[in-house]
């Protein structure tokens, strides 16, 4: 089973002002004693930017590196991705995100037809070149995102080759089923973000009822088992076409400083756990 962590689950996050920020070397230890086998980077600086010497510092926690989260502002002018850096981490997966080019994931803009046709040639670029270089670049769909709802994930399905992260809480906040889109469009799905999420809060913030970052604060995503997404028949669906990449621990998480914060650790574990169980089950 191809489990990995994320930082964003002990509350590292690239937002200003997200919430405490816990250091690495208390990550990765905890990430590995939970059994978690790899990590995506993290935001900048919670590993070295040289993507040698951030394959050093997992490789003595017994880690590897998946990838990592790149917000992009696809309908700008000549994006980049530094794909030396994952090719020398030894990672796999470039998790790119359609940034807005605002901080935070609070409010959004709309593309314009413009913007949708420079975004969608920027993505397909971006996925031959990350092929050049032996990895696999996947666009996850993000609320707070230039592609959050239902129609903008669709629009990338059909204009565009990349592949997608499914990201089984942030599709649901946009309004898309994750097992639905599983079923429908497996096929195209080459990494996964694990994450629960409470539908109630979620639809608050979908229908403009409640911030994002204030759902996230009211605990809006959940361990696995303890929210309303189907992590059954997504893993029934994903093995059916044949899915065979990461499963990704992905909680996003804000961290007062309060000690009744629940504990970054338990909560991961308590999510590897149940995915274990359920992806056993799965292939029984």
């Amino acid at each position: 089973m191809r489990i990995a962590g994320a930082p964003i689950s002990w509350g590292v996050s690239e937002v200003p002002g997200w919430g405490r920020q816990l250091p690495a070397a208390r990550v990765l230890q905890e990430m590995r004693e939970i059994g978690l086998t790899a990590t995506e980077f993290g935001p900048d600086g919670f590993l070295p930017a040289n993507g040698a010497a951030a394959k050093n510092i997992l490789h003595k926690e017994q880690l590897v590196a998946v990838g990592g989260f790149v917000p992009v502002v696809l309908h700008g002018p000549h994006p980049t991705v530094d794909f030396d850096r994952f090719v020398a981490a030894g990672a796999d997966t470039v998790v790119l995100a359609a940034a807005t080019g605002l901080d935070g994931y609070d409010t959004r803009p709309e593309l314009d037809e413009s913007g949708w046709t420079r975004a969608l040639a920027t993505l397909d670029a971006l996925h031959a070149a990350a092929r050049a270089r032996g990895l696999t670049a996947v666009l996850h769909p993000h609320a707070g995102t230039m592609v959050e709802r239902p129609e903008e994930v669709h629009r990338v399905l059909t204009g565009s080759r990349i592949a997608l992260c499914l990201d089984t809480g942030h599709l649901l906040i946009g309004g898309t089923d994750p097992a639905e889109l599983a079923e429908r469009f497996g096929d195209r799905i080459a990494h996964v973000h694990a994450k629960d999420v409470d539908a109630k809060l979620a639809a608050e913030v979908r229908e403009g009822r409640r911030a994002f970052t204030d759902a996230v604060r009211a605990g809006m995503f959940r361990p696995i088992g303890d929210g309303d997404v189907d992590f059954a028949r997504v893993a029934a669906a994903l093995h059916r076409h044949g899915y065979d990449g990461w499963w990704v621990l992905e909680q996003d998480t804000i961290l007062t400083g309060d000690p009744a914060d629940p504990h970054p650790a338990d909560q991961v574990r308590r999510s590897a756990d149940r995915l274990r169980a359920i992806l056993s089950s799965v292939v029984r």
